[in-house]
């Protein structure tokens, strides 16, 4: 086991960080923890515009980082007497999935996910960023000096571009389909945002139910986690039914997505990509001062938070062919068929309307994983998770975005009040489509 593993039973050298977990950050790892890459995570939240709904949820990517790192020692430390991992997994190899797990997220920048999701031209995944700042002058020789380690089989790991069975099982354990990042992230976004959906599951049994497949590389539980495994995937859905697309944050989101495309002309979103977040929302105030998109971005992070009010939603059980038409579609066409669709109600409600004052918000062309994993019986015998379990069956092997994310329309406050009940028509909406 590397250094970092035997420190889990030290007490010297931790980081505290929620909920009551100690962190053991050996002199190197802490070396990689004070360079300017990570410790612009410290300023970037981990959730975004959720703590416009949640004011609890302004927890830094560098806390859930950490957390992520915790976790890969955890598991290596559990995985360290089976003969399988160890077959298939040696000391180099553990020293890139620490790094991995520690640096995952370093190529995050200031409310990514959500203008990623918006498949504006030229704008880089955050996976890129990564590249860029692991391979920069100033983590690279951390990593060359401090571990030895191989940057190009770290950054394997993390793009799930493994070249061999080693580098592939350590791939799904950081980002598969019951890995060490949901894992956290789940824990830590319910604990922050004050509900008890995310908590819901057995992280520890789970871990101690992990093994390696014996016929690929890949992980699966045993069968005594299974019901950790339950419980992980409806923590998960859960989630994100309640707290990441609920419908006040899937407002503010929208709103940010609709001010970032209508100043994508005269904002410089290259030059942003290393702020910190307190800069980034001050750019962005600037850039919007006389625009129509000012309200918007004053509405987010002005003296006096204004979100816009749903008068439309619609999911998958309800109104399977409105959501159909709508998911899933190029954000360019939503805000086409909203301006559409503003030009309508401005008829109806006689006030002239423009693109910032009705959006149209729908799930993104990118579709989420579903989980599913293989669990092994008494017997030897390896199954999917979903044939073995009736809650999986029913919340993973659907398409888990249909259940979730649903289409609404979101329109400014004063406008809400003057539509017939409060409400659109379906139709009017549907002729806005083309």
């Amino acid at each position: 086991m590397i250094e970092e593993v035997q420190a889990l039973s030290s007490p010297q050298g931790l980081v505290r960080v929620p909920p009551e977990l100690d962190i053991p950050v050996t002199k190197r790892v802490m070396r990689l923890v004070d360079s300017g890459p990570m410790r612009r995570l410290s300023r970037i939240s981990q959730l975004g515009l959720v703590a416009q709904v949640y004011p609890g949820a302004v927890h830094s990517r560098l806390e859930h980082s950490l957390g992520v790192y915790r976790g890969a020692l955890v598991v290596l430390q559990h995985l360290a007497t089976n003969p399988r991992f160890q077959h298939l997994v040696g000391p180099h190899e553990t020293t890139s999935f620490v790094l991995a797990a520690l640096l995952h997220d370093i190529g995050h920048w200031p409310f990514c996910h959500p203008i990623e999701d918006m498949g504006i031209a030229d704008v880089p995944s955050h996976e890129s960023r990564a590249r860029a700042l692991i391979t920069g002058h100033e983590l690279q020789p951390l990593i060359a000096t401090d571990w030895h380690g191989d940057t190009d089989q770290v950054l394997r790991i993390l793009e799930k571009r493994p070249q061999n069975d080693s580098e592939r099982l350590l791939a799904t354990l950081l980002s598969g389909p019951i890995d060490i990042d949901k894992m956290d992230y789940l824990v830590r976004d319910s604990l922050h945002a004050g509900v008890p959906y995310g908590r819901n599951f057995d992280s520890a049994r789970l871990i101690s139910a992990f093994g390696v497949h014996p016929h690929k590389p890949s992980m699966l539980i045993g069968d005594k986690g299974r019901t950790a495994a339950e419980m992980m995937v409806f923590a998960r859905y859960v989630m994100f039914s309640e707290v990441y697309w609920h419908h006040a944050v899937r407002s503010a989101t929208a709103m940010l997505q609709r001010a970032v495309y209508l100043l994508r002309d005269r904002i410089d979103l290259a030059a942003m990509y290393d702020c910190d977040e307190a800069t980034w929302i001050r750019r962005l105030r600037r850039a919007a001062l006389g625009k129509d998109a000012e309200p918007l971005v004053e509405g987010l992070f002005g003296d006096r938070r204004v979100l816009l009010k749903r008068v439309a939603q619609f999911n998958v059980l309800d109104q399977p062919d409105e959501h159909q038409r709508l998911a899933h579609r190029p954000y360019g066409q939503l805000a086409a068929a909203s301006e559409r669709l503003a030009e309508a109600l401005s008829r109806i409600t006689g006030i002239s309307l423009g693109s910032a004052d009705v959006i149209i918000d729908a799930p993104p062309v990118k579709l989420e994983v579903d989980i599913q994993m293989d669990v092994m019986d008494s017997k030897g015998n390896c199954r999917p998770l979903g044939q073995v379990s009736p809650v999986v069956d029913a919340l993973a092997n659907r398409q888990f975005d249909s259940h979730v994310k649903r289409v609404r329309v979101f329109v400014r406050p004063d406008i809400r009040d003057k539509l017939p009940g409060r409400t659109i028509d379906p139709e009017m909406l549907m002729e806005s489509i083309q």
